[in-house]
């Protein structure tokens, strides 16, 4: 059984329109779901120039329409419907499955679900020091462990919980007043596979298993997550060269500008330098901000379309079950 769906504003309503269009539905066996726009604001952006208008399979018909017009669309389906020997039954086609359902709640909470991974992922990299400052070291080294495959974790270029400092930079860094790496540890910054393994103690504190470019790459994305929901996903995708200069181009340049300072071997002409907490934090913040600005309004565009589907076939579901 096809269906028809009707949508309507309550300020634009025409109830013999409407009538007619039901009537018609009831004649030709097809499923009559009127839907009304008001309140709805994914259906008010789709349709509120154009109600009352017509969904008839893939047709759409746009006010102002006449029930002639419906009815060719009806019939074309039913046309369609009747050549098509391999049509999918009823029953199947007019079900709505588990994975549908999964499918309209993520396309509605996925910022949420998005957003909620990452602040967990964060919230486990502090466990790590916490635990280990607990005692709890088996927990903490597979925390480590496990974020060792995400993120370089150098002593130097990690922050501190409950420590004498909130880091302890390389002297290459040139940041006063503050004991460096190489004054706690005894160890040359060149040496990394020390750098990434030693995780502090009760002392220095117990660095935390993202380093200092990685926290706010993470939580400024999560940041413009719970923005992004909170303006009802109005904000549009920044152009991709806008990502470029202001991601990309930053984090590149403080990153890479590092690599000489690790090791020897390099051209004498390149400069040796080591970043600053500040910077990593402000360039990570500008990559997150900027991916999350990219990428959020773009996922809205597939799910708007995913989401509108999905809830015009639950209704027309909940209308066939509903005994006449």
């Amino acid at each position: 059984m096809r269906s028809i769906t009707y949508y309507f504003s309550s300020t634009k309503e025409n109830d013999e329109l409407t009538r007619k269009i039901r009537d018609l539905s009831d004649k030709k066996g097809v499923v009559f779901v009127d839907v009304c726009i008001d309140g709805d604001p994914q259906l008010d952006e789709r349709f509120a120039d154009d109600v009352p208008v017509v969904l008839v399979g893939p047709y759409r018909i746009n006010s102002p329409f006449t029930i002639t017009e419906v009815e060719v669309a009806i019939n074309a389906i039913l046309e369609r419907d009747a050549a098509n020997l391999e049509a999918i039954d009823d029953k199947k086609r007019f079900s709505f499955s588990n994975m549908e359902k999964f499918s309209l709640w993520f396309s509605r909470f996925y910022v949420w679900v998005i957003t909620s991974i990452i602040l967990l992922f964060v919230g486990f990299a502090f466990l790590a020091p916490v635990l280990m400052a607990a005692g709890r070291t088996s927990s903490a080294e597979a925390l480590y462990r496990f974020y060792k495959l995400l993120c370089h974790q150098l002593f130097y270029r990690s922050f501190f919980i409950d420590g004498e400092q909130a880091f302890y930079p390389r002297e290459l860094a040139g940041i006063a007043d503050l004991k460096t790496f190489e004054e706690v540890t005894g160890k040359p910054a060149e040496d990394l596979i020390f750098a990434r393994n030693y995780k502090g103690n009760e002392t220095l504190g117990f660095k935390i298993a993202l380093c200092q470019r990685d926290i706010p790459i993470y939580l400024s994305m999560a940041l413009f997550g719970i923005v992004f929901e909170a303006t009802n996903r109005k904000i549009k995708p920044i152009k991709w060269y806008l990502w470029f200069i202001i991601a990309l181009i930053p984090i590149g340049l403080d990153g890479f500008s590092q690599l000489p300072g690790l090791a020897a071997g390099w051209p004498a002409w390149l400069p040796i330098r080591e970043s600053t907490p500040l910077l990593r934090v402000l360039t990570g913040t500008l990559f997150g901000t900027g991916t999350a600005w990219y990428m959020y309004p773009l996922m809205e565009e597939g799910m708007k379309e995913t989401r509108f589907q999905l809830e015009r076939k639950k209704k027309i579901v909940q209308r066939m079950s509903v005994p006449k």
